[in-house]
């Protein structure tokens, strides 16, 4: 499901426009964002946690040619799955693999 799918899934689900809806993502997006860029934790129960995790520098290789390269640290954004999410989703019939 790609951005514009998801709002229009929710758009029919609470009965708003596709304009408002959108609005309204953008806003959760831009929310979750700045917690993070500040350091905090947003937990959203049952779904799950957006966090920041720091990864220290460290040596790497390139695979192409063997050369050793410095990989700077940097922050990241984490994602964990709440339980009720991973519940629903450990529930689900595994498609079948495609030749």
């Amino acid at each position: 499901m790609n951005k514009a799918e998801l709002i229009s899934t929710l758009s029919e689900a609470v009965d708003l426009p596709k304009i408002k809806t959108g609005e309204i993502i953008e806003a959760i997006v831009e929310s979750i964002t700045k917690a993070l860029k500040t350091g905090d934790k947003v937990t959203l129960i049952g779904f799950g946690t957006f966090e920041t995790v720091k990864r220290a520098a460290r040596v790497g290789r390139n695979p192409k040619t063997g050369e050793e390269i410095k990989i700077k640290a940097a922050t990241l954004p984490k994602f964990k799955a709440g339980k009720t999410l991973k519940e629903s989703v450990a529930a689900l019939k595994p498609k079948a693999a495609k030749k």
